[in-house]
């Protein structure tokens, strides 16, 4: 990581109905399904192909369970301070959302949500659910208060003692 960043880790969107197990436990019982299946009637009917072909399916609906939801190659959803820059990255498939300081109006912190009020008069909401950890929370916290003392930017705080 560059010096002079600081990237803080969010936990994956969970956007998905189905937990992570349970994806994970569909994906095993169609591996199931597949292999016996091959295994029971190998070369009896001229479909014999689909099998492979929904094998291979298999693995690729599972691989993309384990690379949305667990951090395989790094880290996939973050907020990174970067010099001048606030970056939001909120999964493997998502884009970045990268905010200019200089386009920066005001910073709403609230006790769950990070609110960025632009120039152009655009507002945009991170969720802080996705924060992990007491320690982690207060680091980004301070994190904010140092990136609108560094560029200048006029920063809100709620009290979290009172919302909450």
């Amino acid at each position: 990581m560059p010096t002079g960043t600081t990237r803080i880790r969010l936990r994956p969107a969970n956007t998905s109905r189905i937990p992570f197990w349970g994806q994970l436990a569909i994906g095993g019982f169609w591996l199931a399904y597949v292999v016996f299946s091959m295994w029971d009637n190998s070369g009896i009917n001229d479909y014999h192909f689909l099998h492979w072909v929904f094998l291979v399916f298999t693995f690729v609906y599972i691989g993309y369970v384990l690379v949305h939801n667990a951090p395989i190659f790094g880290t996939q959803s973050y907020l990174e301070f970067a010099p001048g820059y606030l970056v939001h990255k909120n999964g493997l498939f998502r884009p970045k959302q990268v905010f200019a300081a200089e386009k920066i109006a005001a910073l709403e912190l609230r006790p769950m949500m990070l609110r960025v009020q632009q120039k152009d008069g655009e507002v945009y909401a991170l969720n802080l659910r996705e924060v992990k950890g007491k320690t982690r929370k207060q680091r980004f916290r301070e994190q904010v208060r140092q990136f609108a003392n560094q560029h200048n930017v006029q920063l809100v705080e709620s009290n979290p003692t009172a919302t909450a």
